[in-house]
């Protein structure tokens, strides 16, 4: 059994701020609750989209669900031209691998699961996408 406080790991290397390539400062703060190191299949993440930030995305090697739980938004998918109100309630799943820009109004927080798991060494490059890591990749 795995049990972990979102107040455990605020502050370590597991909550990471993250930016697009265009702007200085962080427009993601993502606190990674399981990790591929916890070898349960998925990860998970509890993950606050700043307000008045847009974040493009395009997770070409992995599968995302998103749960909005606070804020408001919207999400702009890129493959169909059509926007989605954002707001607590929400889920969306990007099961096509769809390249997508999230606007926060307000600050958004979301629970994020992946598929395969991230390990937390990801970081987004030029498109968006997060390199297909593993475990084994560090020995």
């Amino acid at each position: 059994m795995i049990v972990r406080k979102l107040q455990d790991i605020i502050g370590t290397d597991d909550d990471v701020l993250g930016n697009d390539r265009d702007v200085a400062e962080g427009t993601w703060r993502s606190r990674r609750l399981l990790l591929a190191k916890d070898k349960v299949g998925f990860s998970m993440h509890d993950t606050v989209l700043f307000a008045g930030t847009n974040t493009t995305m395009h997770y070409a090697n992995h599968l995302e669900a998103v749960y909005v739980i606070e804020g408001e938004g919207e999400l702009n998918d890129h493959d169909n031209g059509v926007t989605y109100k954002l707001e607590p309630g929400t889920l969306y799943l990007l099961n096509g691998h769809e390249k997508h820009t999230l606007s926060a109004h307000t600050d958004v927080r979301t629970v994020c699961v992946f598929n395969p798991p991230v390990t937390g060494r990801e970081v987004h490059d030029e498109n968006g996408i997060y390199p297909l890591l593993t475990e084994e990749d560090d020995s």
